[in-house]
């Protein structure tokens, strides 16, 4: 188990405070245009991909120049609507899954940095604690609970 840190930085709390304000005001400023869904909503509506969001396109330019092909049974105006929606949040969205993802692995990375650490500094709690140690008995019987192995019974099944 090596301490090979590869990150190491400190967050302002001024620049934390700044983007959770910033985010809340994007958040608050889009809520009336979003829409939440169930889980099973989300499974039974069609997809949107790269190739359809082309597609859908490519339907709103041929609406445009050829309007008779549209049946009446189509609302023009809702899919006008709809294909808006989608051009606009795309790019939102596309910013959004960066961030959150470049998030998401740097605290990946600092958490595995902080678990390594935590479990270094229980090798030796728990070996004082064996020793007989009486200011490390109090420290290892609180984090034992948090570093004690899975029993063989409660163990997942092995594939």
């Amino acid at each position: 188990m090596g301490t090979n840190n590869q990150i190491s930085k400190e967050i302002p709390s001024s620049v934390l405070e700044e983007v959770t304000q910033k985010l809340q005001e994007c958040k608050s400023a889009l809520a009336p245009y979003l829409q939440a869904l169930t889980a099973d909503q989300r499974k039974s509506l069609f997809k949107m991909g790269d190739k359809t969001i082309a597609t859908v396109q490519k339907v709103k330019s041929y609406l445009d120049t050829n309007a008779e092909f549209a049946p009446a049974y189509m609302n023009k105006e809702e899919f006008l609507k709809d294909e808006a929606i989608v051009s606009q949040l795309n790019p939102l969205a596309n910013l959004a899954q960066q961030l959150a993802s470049d998030m998401e692995d740097t605290v990946m990375l600092a958490g595995s940095e902080a678990l390594v650490a935590a479990m270094l500094y229980y090798g030796p709690v728990k070996e004082a604690a064996r020793q007989g140690i009486p200011t490390a008995k109090p420290i290892y019987e609180d984090l034992s609970q948090r570093f004690s192995k899975r029993s063989a019974k409660n163990a997942p099944p092995k594939p």
